[in-house]
Formats: C-alpha cells, structure tokens, sequence
C-alpha cells in the first residue's frame, strides 16, 4: 500500500516511478478520491455537529411540553432534513472503497539503483560464484537421473495430476536432509529465529503482504474461504500484523520449512518436466522486520544468507538484480540467485530476495515506537528463499552426478543421510 501523504507531496516522483514499472500516470486519479474523500468526512462532522445541535434543541422543549410547537416541529424537521443528507453523504462511502482498491492495485516503487527494463533479459548479472564442472561424460538433466534414484514423476501425476511428484527411500532422504540443513544453516549460522507456521491463511494475510487481490488465480483457496500459502513469507510476515512492535525488539529474523502451493496459473507448457515448476514444493523462508533506516543493510545481509547455502553446497551460481519490468509487485529491490544445472546447461532461479520498504506494513498495519520521539512508524519488511528445496535437490542431483548414473552425496548433507554417501540406481 502506498503513502497517501507522499503522493500528496510528490505527485510527480510517484508517476515517474511507476512509469519505469509500465504503469501509467495515477496521482491525480488517486488525489481526487483522496479530495473528495476528504471533503465528505469534513462535511460529515459538521453536519452531524448540527445534527446534534438541532436535536438537543427539540429534545429541551419537548421535555417542557412544546415538542409539537411551530419551533419545535422546526427544530425536528430540520434535523431530519440533515439526517438524510448524512446518509446520503455515507453512501458515497463507496468512493473511499474505490481509493483503497485502486492503492492496493498498484505495485510498489522502485529505488532508484533498480535497473530499468522490460523483463529478464533485462536483468543485471551483480557476480558469480564457483566454476561449472566439467564433465568426462555427457551431463543429464535431472528428469533423467532421477527416476532411478527413486524420483518418481508418474505416480506423482497418478497421485494428483501434472506436476506434482512421489519421491521413494534414498531421494526422499536426500529432499529431507537438504530442508533440515537449511534450517540448521540459516538458525545456527546466520542467526535466523526457527518457526512453524500455519499452512493455511485467511484472506487478510494473503492481501498484506501483496498475494491479494491481483494473484488470486495464482493461488489455491480452500472451501472455507481461506488459503494455502503460496511461501511461508505470507504467514511469517502476517506474525507482525496490527502490532506495535518495540524499537528495542528490531531487526526481527524468522525462518520455516514449510510446503509452498501454487497454481502456476501463467506457467502454461512452462518447465512441465521434472522439479523446476510444482504445484506443492518445500522451501526454507527468511523473513525479517526492521527499521526503515536499517533495511538496505538487511537485505545485502539476507541475501549473503540464501548464499551461504549454494556455496557450502559447492553450488556454482550467478547473482542478478532484477530489473524494474521483472521485479515482484510487493518489492523495492530483488536480488536472484541463479544456481548452475548442467544437465540443461544454463543457470536457473533458485532464490529471490526482496526489501519491500513500507509496501507490506501499511498493507498490515504493522509499525514500531521508536525509543526516542513520540508516535509510530511503519516497519520494513524483506523476505527470500533460503533456498527453495526441489529446486536445490535438482541442482545437487545435476552437478554431482556420476558417469554411472549414481550421484554422490555433497559433504555437508552426510551427517543427515543416515550412512549414505551416494545415490545409487535402485532395482
């Protein structure tokens, strides 16, 4: 949501940073709503202080035995004249509704080192990290391998439909250790708070942080009306919603493991073999809430966390900053990560980071009191994948693979594999 008093002040700052996200210019749309909207509350007050004049005018007299005199009847009729005015007045309410739904359609803004395109191709490479493998054997995709090993890609489909899978024995373990060692990593090494969270959600969380009510076909809703979180940014971040969090209490860092459910509603004859785009995937989350001061410093942080991850793994990957026409409606500025899979012999997105500024926090109504000064503010939110587990377990599967169709267990992930150190074709 967006700063009603910023856009006052800087009406064309606001629609020449929503020109570099191809939105046109709103600022007056906006301010016009917000005028008339002004206009009806200041109308409102002062009629309904007349209102009470009038009454309690009719009320004395009658209370004398004059409620049917010509002043009294005067006193009443007028009052009634008003109250019909009043309702008048709030039925144009709707105008109030509009300005909200009209705020809530628009994506936030973008800082101004945030690189002006039109989609990934825009993208800018900020570095990588190791070098690619290189194999004494034709490399295979992951979709290959697999299958073997225990992925198994056609009861998943038999199961619940296209892109969903059944993993068995030693793939299975693999999925897990790669989830557990990401929490372990992110809590005991990069100082991230351990949560569990609910995996399904009401509509306002979904509406805080930005999923509502533009994505709601990228989303699953159940029966009752709520949601299956499409991240567990969703629930981690909504733990600070309607809340006046203490100064002292700042930066707040959380981290869960949870199953992520997503429609992949524009993802039509995208990815539809193998891991790359499921609708049920697990994912480590990083969420943090801190002061707004602080924010850039945090995201530069988070990021380097979702690292960390690719590089105990021995994962080589490349680091971009996404451009103003790739870049998440919620986010100020992201980074992706992009991990090397040599099987398809390009780099794919494994992690996103984002510093959302205020966007999310307005949107929940989530602020701090600062330890000096008087009042509140609103907090900033980031979020990012730290890392998105599928999508590791094929990077791992792809560039450990072996020539014998066996793939080795990386270093850090055996002390989880109960005594297996590599993966090996199942009969």
């Amino acid at each position: 949501m967006h700063d009603l008093k910023y856009i006052r002040e800087n009406p064309a700052a606001f629609d020449a940073a929503l020109a570099r996200r191809g939105y046109p210019a709103m600022s007056k749309k906006i301010l016009d709503f917000d005028i008339e909207r002004r206009r009806a509350i200041t109308e409102l007050e002062l009629l309904r202080g007349e209102r009470k004049r009038l009454s309690a005018f009719y009320g004395q007299l009658a209370s004398q035995g004059q409620g049917q005199t010509e002043e009294a009847l005067g006193f009443k009729s007028q009052s009634i004249e008003i109250a019909n005015k009043i309702t008048a007045i709030e039925q144009r309410s709707q105008d109030e509704a509009e300005l909200t739904e009209l705020l809530a359609s628009i994506p936030n803004l973008p800082f101004d080192e945030v690189p002006q395109g039109a989609d990934e191709n825009d993208n800018v490479e900020v570095s990588r990290w190791g070098t690619p493998r290189a194999f004494d054997f034709e490399a295979k995709d992951h979709s290959e391998i697999g299958p073997p090993l225990g992925l198994d890609f056609e009861t998943g489909v038999a199961i619940s439909g296209a892109r969903f899978t059944f993993m068995r024995g030693q793939m299975a373990r693999l999925n897990r250790a790669l989830g557990q060692y990401m929490l372990d990593h992110q809590t005991g090494t990069n100082g991230y708070s351990e949560c569990a969270t609910p995996y399904l959600v009401r509509t306002e969380s979904l509406f805080g942080t930005g999923q509502l009510p533009k994505f709601a076909e990228d989303n699953f809703q159940t029966t009752d009306g709520r949601w299956l979180i499409p991240t567990a940014e969703v629930s981690l971040t909504n733990s600070v919603r309607e809340q006046i969090l203490d100064e002292v209490a700042l930066p707040i860092r959380m981290t869960a493991l949870t199953p992520c459910f997503r429609s992949e509603a524009g993802a039509a004859g995208k990815d539809t073999k193998g891991l790359i785009r499921q609708h049920q995937f697990e994912k480590v989350e990083l969420v943090s809430i801190t002061r707004p001061e602080d924010s850039v410093a945090e995201h530069e942080r988070m990021t380097a966390a979702a690292e960390s991850v690719l590089q105990a793994l021995r994962l080589p990957y490349r680091k971009l900053m996404l451009c103003t026409g790739d870049m998440g409606f919620g986010a100020r500025k992201t980074y992706d990560l992009e991990v090397w899979l040599p099987g398809q012999g390009l780099y794919r997105e494994i992690s996103s980071c984002s510093n959302c500024g205020d966007f999310q926090a307005r949107r929940m109504n989530a602020r701090y009191r600062p330890a000096e000064g008087k009042g509140t503010a609103f907090v900033h939110t980031l979020n990012g994948s730290g890392l998105a587990v599928g999508r590791t377990l094929v990077a791992v599967i792809e560039n450990y693979q072996n020539a014998d169709g066996s793939v080795t267990v990386p270093d850090v992930l055996k002390p989880y594999m109960g005594g297996i150190e590599e993966l090996e074709p199942m009969n």
